[in-house]
């Protein structure tokens, strides 16, 4: 096993897990250089697409909703200035690069298949799993937005509910620069919300539980570069805005069981590369 029983435990009593040097620095490293790159290469020219956790249904545009099999770049909230130009190089203005990077990128796609992520999952009892997302997000110094709590089963539903998020730290996440904050056991209270394709077009909440977030409960989980957090897809988790002047990079990856439904109103739908595995 990648995790041992007692990991294991104490994954399904918390709704996350925290494994320390997960990956090596050389391998943060390659990640970031790459990402780097791709922004590099990336023309914003007619692009302007902003990612926000708090306003997403009003935010959410066709560029968003159609990057699921593509490699596509968000800009921060507040990169902007009132004329509608970058406050600063296009470099320190991106959110985060989505959502097929670990299909159609080869420096991606070989972090995201290795035989020890292929056992983790498995050892999470994640059946026929397939690869649903990736995300590089950058949490750019001075600007990085604040990610409302959520549970990622909102955005990514299946019936039953059925996956893992893995967050890979690829620098140091602490309080000052945006780490992940987690409500211990908080997976065990339902799902809060379903965010659905409109019939009539655009996105929409759908609330199954008003009741507020218990933002007191919240913890902050504070880590190396090349630690990997776990999380159960009912976790209620969220990071604060970055207003320190150092970056706070890291990689996400969405695995779901093949052997659930994935239902059609979910706002991510592959329509050009079929969903694989870990293979």
């Amino acid at each position: 096993m990648t995790i041992t029983p007692k990991q294991l435990s104490q994954y399904s009593r918390d709704g996350f897990l925290v494994l320390e040097n997960f990956v090596d620095r050389a391998a943060c490293q390659r990640l970031r250089d790459r990402a780097e790159q791709l922004v590099h290469d990336f023309d914003p020219a007619g692009v302007i697409s902003i990612f926000s956790t708090r306003e997403q249904s009003r935010l959410t545009d066709d560029y968003f909703l159609g990057s699921s099999d593509k490699i596509r770049f968000f800009f921060e909230e507040n990169a902007f200035l009132a004329d509608g130009s970058l406050r600063q190089s296009k470099e320190r203005s991106i959110n985060k690069i989505g959502h097929a990077l670990h299909d159609l990128d080869p420096v991606f796609n070989e972090f995201s298949r290795t035989p020890r992520l292929k056992q983790l999952v498995a050892d999470l009892d994640v059946k026929q799993p397939l690869l649903l997302q990736s995300m590089y997000i950058f949490k750019q110094p001075n600007i990085g937005g604040e990610v409302d709590c959520h549970q990622d089963s909102t955005f990514l539903y299946t019936e039953p509910v059925a996956i893992a998020g893995l967050w890979f730290a690829l620098e140091e996440a602490t309080i000052e620069n945006g780490c992940l904050w987690a409500f211990r056991g908080g997976h065990k209270c339902g799902l809060k919300s379903r965010w659905r394709r409109a019939p009539e077009g655009g996105m929409s909440f759908d609330t199954l539980d008003s009741t507020p977030w218990p933002e007191d409960q919240l913890e902050p989980l504070e880590v190396d570069e090349g630690t990997l957090i776990v999380l159960d897809g009912l976790l209620p988790h969220k990071s604060l805005a970055n207003r320190s002047a150092r970056s706070r990079h890291a990689y996400t990856l969405h695995a779901i069981a093949g052997e659930a439904q994935y239902p059609a109103d979910n706002w991510l739908q592959r329509s050009l590369l079929p969903l694989r595995g870990f293979d």
